[in-house]
């Protein structure tokens, strides 16, 4: 679990934990004391100490969402001393080491805060919200038959560059946490340029950005009004210029549109 510096010295630390048993119910932060925590552990790996302590004390362990613990997947969701995923800027809660902090902090962790992403429990929130903004239109069919192998379709390197920077965002929802009008914006503008760069496409380029707009409202995510933020707290550095992209893709898509809702 910890690393391998043989001159880390332990910290001991104070944690302000959110606790909540579902969605239905009130939660509140919850004081706890983790003590001989190596720097060169992750973030994750201290909750996972903690965690031990509290079931061999014969209580409830801290729920929080992971997977990979390489910063691919986007499930380490937390909110730490008021930042989406930690102090460190372009890392991901379980990249995120505890040689940021020092030995006597306090540190208070909390869930996204979002109506979209609804509290599982504790720290563990319900971000399927995406997933369906996905299915609204973030694919691209393919007839099958004399296709083409991707490939071999010549793309300009600045469209595969920028199409690609758009393919890095991992759906993690730091950028809805931290907009303080919950926008999901900037997410689905990197799903929308992602596909609409790329000849392959072009068939629903039209209904993608219709539907996947549609959807999101529908989730009941804010409006974007331009404060940067998702951007800044992004750990992957998607930018905000796939938003003004997002929005002529939308206008262009509604002035030829037969959906006039």
């Amino acid at each position: 679990m910890a690393g391998n510096n043989p001159n880390a010295k332990p910290m001991n630390l104070t944690l302000k934990v959110w606790r909540q048993r579902n969605r239905n119910s009130e939660g509140k932060i919850v004081e706890y004391q983790v003590k001989d925590i190596s720097p060169e552990m992750s973030f994750l790996e201290m909750l996972d100490v903690l965690n031990e302590d509290l079931l061999h004390k014969g209580d409830e362990p801290v729920a929080f969402d992971h997977d990979c613990r390489e910063g691919i997947c986007g499930s380490c969701d937390l909110f730490i001393n008021g930042r989406a995923h930690g102090p460190e800027k372009g890392t991901t809660t379980c990249q995120l080491h505890m040689r940021k902090f020092s030995d006597g902090d306090t540190i208070t962790i909390e869930p996204w805060r979002a109506n979209a992403f609804p509290v599982n429990r504790d720290l563990s929130v319900d971000r399927s919200a995406f997933d369906r903004i996905i299915q609204a239109g973030g694919y691209v069919s393919v007839n099958t038959g004399g296709v083409p192998d991707g490939n071999e379709i010549p793309i300009p390197k600045n469209i595969a560059d920028q199409a690609f920077e758009a393919a890095t965002c991992i759906s993690c929802g730091a950028c809805v946490a931290a907009c303080k009008n919950a926008s999901a914006m900037l997410f689905v503008s990197a799903k929308i340029s992602q596909l609409a760069l790329l000849p392959q496409g072009q068939v629903e380029r039209k209904t993608r950005v219709e539907n996947m707009v549609a959807q999101m409202d529908k989730e009941g995510f804010g409006a974007c009004t331009n404060i940067g933020q998702c951007a800044a707290e992004c750990p992957v550095g998607i930018s905000l210029e796939n938003i003004a992209l997002m929005n002529r893709e939308f206008i262009n898509a509604k002035a030829t549109s037969n959906n006039l809702a």
